[in-house]
């Protein structure tokens, strides 16, 4: 059943171990501003006001945060874990940003009071996502669009990509029940293992001609090792996860209150954005 906060706290306390752990700003500047591209290439900046103000819901150790801010006039970075220690550390001397140790149950800010909102790979790790989105377009001003990326269901993947899935979700739920230390170790020997040799061998095959668009995680061919770790510890470390289908986000974001909903049709899926009725 969820509760009044609508958060699961071993995940909540998992992420806290987590970016404690990693340190964003070892992530190469060209990687980092790549990734960006990638999760950001629908938001529709023009839209916002010379003067905006918006919320990164979920903000982790600030990865998209330190990107947003010098965009906007002021950015509030929410986070119930003690990763926002590693926002702020990541972001001191960034005057145009404040931090919130809350989760979208708690509606941290005022209701119709931002111009923008994102939340990139978090709502999908909260028992009620229906409800968390809900909670984060109450805080958007009408007109305002809202980004989310949430781990999509392989529906757009063959079938025996779902059952390679599969076999690998009976992995995290081993895995993610682990001490930190235990975890942490594990989630390492996976990117090592698995991560850097699939994504490897799939930027092998792009370089030789052929197509990797169904290879096991061939959106990694050109990250560095780095994103691979975190990334890994991120799939395999957490314990609870959600997976949707366009349709399904499609349907939470519209009865959240979003209209103009629309998708990226490029990894990392998905992405969508739409703007608050």
């Amino acid at each position: 059943m969820v509760g009044m906060t609508n958060s699961d706290k071993s995940t909540v306390a998992s992420f806290g171990d987590e970016w404690e752990r990693f340190d964003e700003s070892q992530l190469p500047p060209a990687e980092a501003e790549r990734i960006f591209a990638e999760y950001f290439s629908i938001f529709p900046w023009q839209m916002l006001p010379e003067d905006a103000v918006g919320f990164d819901m979920g903000c982790g150790s600030g990865r998209w945060a330190r990107l947003v801010a010098p965009r906007v006039r002021h950015l509030c970075c929410i986070d119930p874990s003690s990763a926002l220690d590693r926002a702020k550390a990541l972001l001191a001397g960034v005057g145009n940003v404040s931090f919130h140790s809350a989760m979208s149950s708690d509606r941290p800010l005022p209701e119709s009071s931002q111009d923008f909102g994102y939340s990139l790979g978090v709502l999908h790790h909260i028992p009620d996502t229906g409800a968390a989105l809900r909670d984060c377009v109450n805080m958007l001003k009408p007109g305002a669009p809202f980004l989310v990326y949430l781990y999509y269901a392989f529906d757009n993947r063959p079938a025996w990509f779902r059952w390679l899935w599969r076999g690998s979700e009976i992995v995290r739920q081993v895995v993610s029940r682990l001490p930190p230390f235990a975890k942490n170790l594990t989630t390492d020997a996976i990117a090592a293992l698995v991560y850097f040799p699939l994504a490897r061998g799939a930027g092998l095959l792009k370089r030789l001609g052929f197509s990797a668009s169904h290879a096991p995680l061939a959106y990694y061919s050109d990250h560095s090792f780095f994103t691979m770790r975190t990334d890994a510890r991120d799939r395999f470390g957490t314990p609870l996860e959600q997976r949707f289908s366009r349709e399904q986000i499609q349907q939470m974001m519209e009865a959240a209150g979003l209209v103009e909903v629309r998708f990226s049709e490029r990894a990392p899926y998905w992405c969508a954005v739409g703007i608050k009725a």
